[in-house]
């Protein structure tokens, strides 16, 4: 059973950074796409950046230059560099894995950003 687990949410003052980590368990094969959604407060969940293991990025406008998404393909495991955060990123940042036409999403990690 294909497990995700998330690290590195928490509490930042406005321009801070943060680093999200999410880690795939349970797969005998490599995970084809990785990335993370959020979902703010009364709010749908979104996209925030996702990264194939060719190496395809897809931000959302609104973090473009400000979040970067890395992956190590071999631990099938995703990172999100956070820099520069706004109040508007504050949400639940969730990890997502796709492989084979199967989605997995984590439980979610809390970002809190302080004006």
């Amino acid at each position: 059973q294909v497990q995700l687990v998330e690290s590195g949410g928490g509490l930042v003052q406005a321009g801070g950074s943060l680093r999200l980590s999410c880690a795939a368990s349970g797969s005998r094969f490599s995970m084809n796409n990785m990335g993370w959604y959020r979902q703010a407060p009364g709010k749908q969940r979104e996209l925030v950046a996702t990264l194939t293991s060719g190496g395809s990025t897809n931000y959302a406008d609104s973090v473009k230059g400000r979040f970067t998404i890395s992956r190590d393909n071999g631990k099938d495991t995703v990172s999100l560099q956070m820099n520069s955060l706004k109040p508007e990123d504050t949400a639940v940042y969730y990890c997502y894995a796709a492989r084979f036409g199967a989605a997995y999403w984590g439980k979610g990690t809390l970002v809190t950003v302080s004006s």
